[in-house]
This record gives C-alpha cells, sequence and structure tokens, in this order.
C-alpha cells in the first residue's frame, strides 16, 4: 500500500502535518527509519525551530545520506518552512550552517522595517511564477499562513514569491524536489489543495 513518509526528527509539527496528509485520503506514516522513508512513495521534510539545530538532528539520526539517496530515486519529496529552507545551501540563522545544497541560494534574517515585525507570522499572498502541479487548481496570489523569522532567496528554481520587507523565495520546484516556506497544514483550503497535488504526484495522477 503506497504512503507518504513523514520525517520526524524531533523538529516540526509532524503530527498536524500527517492529519492534513490523511485529511485528503492519503496515507502517512511519521518515521525515521531508513527503509521505511526510501520505500515510501514520497517523502515530506516539516521543520519548526532553529536551522542549524534542525541540521544536526538529521546528522544525529543518520537521515542526511537518507534524504539524498531518496531524492536521487526520483520520487516526489516535499519541504515545509525549515524543512525548504535546510534544501538550500546555507543559512546564517545564529550563524553560519551549511545545508542540504539541493537549491542554491542562502536563507537570511528578514531586515528591520518599520511596522513590520519579525517574525512574518499570518496570511500573505504568493505569486506563483510559472504553471506547475503543485499549484494545480490554487489562483495566483491566493493567501497561505506563514510563520518564520528567516527567508529563503533561489538563484534559481524559485516556483514563486511572497513580499514581507523583501521578496522572497515562497515556493521551489526543481525536478522531483518542491519546497514551501508557508504551511499548507495551517493553510485551510488552499493548503490542503497543495498537499493533495503533492500526494497525487506521488500516486502518478499530475
Amino acid at each position: 500500500m503506497s504512503y507518504i513518509a513523514i520525517i520526524d526528527y524531533d523538529s516540526g509539527n509532524v503530527r498536524s502535518v500527517s492529519k492534513a496528509v490523511e485529511a485528503v485520503g492519503s496515507i502517512s506514516k511519521i518515521t525515521k527509519d531508513k527503509n521505511e522513508i526510501l520505500s515510501a512513495d514520497g517523502v515530506i521534510l516539516p521543520g519548526v525551530g532553529a536551522f542549524g539545530d534542525c541540521m544536526d538532528k538529521l546528522k544525529q539520526y543518520q537521515l542526511t545520506d537518507t534524504l539524498y539517496r531518496f531524492i536521487d530515486s526520483k520520487k516526489p519529496f516535499l519541504g515545509i518552512c525549515v524543512g525548504l529552507q535546510l534544501l538550500f545551501e546555507k543559512s546564517f540563522e545564529f550563524g553560519e550552517h551549511d545545508g542540504l545544497g539541493i537549491i542554491n541560494g542562502d536563507v537570511n534574517l528578514f531586515p528591520t522595517k518599520k511596522g513590520y515585525p519579525v517574525p512574518h507570522m499570518g496570511w500573505n499572498t504568493v505569486n506563483i511564477l510559472k504553471e506547475n502541479p503543485i499549484f494545480n487548481g490554487i489562483d495566483n496570489n491566493s493567501y497561505f499562513y506563514f510563520v518564520h523569522s528567516y527567508f529563503a532567496k533561489a538563484s534559481n528554481n524559485e516556483l514563486s514569491t511572497t513580499n514581507y520587507i523583501v521578496n522572497f523565495t515562497s515556493s521551489i520546484n526543481k525536478n522531483n524536489v518542491w519546497g514551501v516556506q508557508f504551511h499548507p497544514e495551517k493553510s485551510q483550503k488552499n493548503g490542503l489543495r497543495v498537499l493533495k497535488n503533492f500526494c497525487d504526484i506521488c500516486e502518478g495522477k499530475l
């Protein structure tokens, strides 16, 4: 039976992501087991907290090589929030930390601007730059829910942007890898549609 593996590395709201995946009709499995991850039809890497801590946990659980192997298998992969940021080359959150290096670009703290509190928290629009199955059925400039103090800026593979103090990368796609800065599991109808689209990609329907 097909399923989506949700990476459990002591970071992120894995249970709410799992419930959202199941709400759109797919089977989810919260796991850090290498074999379960590699045999899944799709993988979701959620993330909440500091970039460096998240990378350390991935290394502690010996999951980085597993993630590279899964991505090399060409099966669909989705990073959410810090899970998106970990796909980048570097983050400058509390020092300088290397990411997974799948996407070219860096992660930086939002600059200070009067009237714009950090973290960026709440609903904001997503400017979709090109057609992509992950946004199937989603209108351009639809609202999604964000919670983050650091933003990613991709050198390429940028799928959408959002403006808050600066224009930042709110989603990416490179081959079988997708990432979103917003939280689809907290974004009501639009977020569930994104997760449904990802699950349909995993099942070969999109």
